[in-house]
């Protein structure tokens, strides 16, 4: 395996891993936002206000990006198991 090789192996690992990551990312922020506005409207200041709102919007949003998900990450290791032959040599 040359080192260019494994570069470029590592890049796509971090780009796959982003690309799965910054969906579940972003809705967690967004929730977070809204709940922080709402907060700071109603004087509410109750801590566990925004993990059940962040969980629930993270559980829908992994069941519909579901097959995505699924179907980038078995391309991904498809690609990867038919490029093992040029890491052997």
């Amino acid at each position: 395996m040359t080192p260019e090789f494994a570069t470029e192996l590592i890049k796509a690992m971090i780009l796959q891993a982003a690309a799965l990551a910054v969906p579940m990312l972003m809705t967690a922020m967004a929730i977070g936002l809204a709940v922080s506005l709402f907060q700071a409207v109603t004087s509410i200041q109750e801590q566990t206000l925004t993990f059940v709102p962040k969980m629930v919007g993270i559980c829908v949003l992994t069941v519909i990006l579901l097959p995505w998900m699924l179907r980038t990450t078995i391309e991904f290791t498809t690609s990867v198991i038919q490029k093992m032959p040029q890491m052997v040599h």
